[in-house]
């Protein structure tokens, strides 16, 4: 028996060692994928990076980045916009990979934290403590405290013998309502400049934000983010339906609430630090589900389609009107709204999704 043993197959590749003994499946057009994403986040971001009053060359903005070239460059770079470079890449991967674990739990492509109410329930408790906490609460145990909240009521009412993913979206709608009724609510009894910076913070905004935005959240995404990987095979069991997903070993219960609370956490945390940047988590999942020509939206690709679109799309708001930085969740809310479209009629022409 040899130490390495391949097996080719059209779109993929297995391997399988002896000794250690490990096993595993290749898939070639997953990577490429994933390299192109990357690449296109980098450039994306180093010509954002560059982009301001203040314009740099994009070819400066790496030896900046590193401390090297004109001291005034480097401090430009590094403490002023690059904290905001790092938080959209951070939000949009947190964001799309919690839409892509909350589609396959659902097995509903329409199915996102923005839809089913999580980041209503996230939005909810920051607006709470802006409006009635002032500046003494910090945002993102707020965020996490509101998502985690809405995920235990969908859950809990949800739940019969079980929470299907028919049921959770249903509820979720729901839930979503009441949270945006309430956030309005207390927007009606705000202070001007309470309402002012609980609106500028609504529709998601990537303006201002320095490293006391970055650090919680490159935190939450350098634990949450391996944790979901890990939980891949789970996902890629659930994706098969709950029956299918038994008869191979699959907790469905246990496993459906681990994914649930590492969505929540995600999309939690990147809400406190952005604001609720809609339909990032619905698209970039099945972008990327769609680039890597597989049948279940993949964690990691989805990851950089997430944090490209938020780093394009704030790139963009800052061209669409000059000397005028436009919110990027302004930007994101027009072009998803388009995807969400296009998905709703190829989703209903199939018969699938609800």
């Amino acid at each position: 028996m040899s130490l390495l043993e391949l097996s080719r197959r059209p779109g993929r590749t297995t391997f399988r060692l002896s000794r250690p003994a490990v096993s595993g499946v290749l898939r070639p057009r997953l990577l490429l994928c994933c390299v192109g994403l990357a690449a296109l986040t980098v450039v994306v971001c180093c010509v954002g990076i560059a982009t301001g009053d203040y314009p740099i060359s994009p070819l400066r903005v790496v030896p900046a980045l590193v401390g090297a070239g004109d001291p005034g460059q480097v401090f430009i770079v590094r403490e002023l916009r690059l904290p905001r470079a790092l938080v959209a890449i951070l939000a949009g991967a947190a964001f799309a990979v919690s839409g892509g674990i909350f589609q396959t739990i659902t097995r509903n492509p329409l199915a996102s934290p923005d839809m089913i109410g999580i980041n209503a329930g996230a939005t909810t408790a920051v607006v709470a403590g802006i409006v009635l906490g002032g500046g003494g609460l910090r945002l993102p145990p707020l965020g996490l405290a509101g998502g985690l909240a809405a995920a235990g009521l969908i859950f809990l009412l949800a739940w019969r013998r079980g929470a299907t993913g028919y049921r959770i979206v249903l509820v979720g709608i729901a839930v979503a309502w009441m949270c945006t009724s309430a956030t309005d609510y207390l927007l009606t009894r705000a202070q001007l400049a309470e309402a002012q910076n609980a609106v500028g913070w609504l529709v998601g905004n990537l303006n201002g934000r320095g490293w006391e935005s970055v650090r919680p959240l490159g935190a939450a995404v350098a634990v949450l983010l391996p944790a979901a990987m890990l939980l891949g095979r789970w996902t890629r069991t659930l994706h098969l339906g709950d029956e299918v997903a038994r008869g191979l070993g699959t907790p469905v219960q246990l496993a459906r609430l681990c994914l649930l609370v590492v969505g929540v956490a995600l999309v939690a945390f990147a809400t406190a630090a952005t604001g609720p940047v809609l339909f990032v988590a619905l698209a970039a999942p099945q972008i990327a589900q769609r680039l890597a020509g597989l049948s279940a939206p993949p964690i990691l690709a989805a990851a950089l389609t997430g944090a490209l679109m938020v780093s394009a799309s704030d790139l963009l708001a800052r061209w669409i009107i000059p000397d005028v930085d436009l919110p990027v969740g302004v930007v994101t809310g027009a072009l998803g709204a388009a995807f969400l479209l296009w998905l709703l009629v190829r989703t209903n022409r199939a018969g699938s999704g609800g």
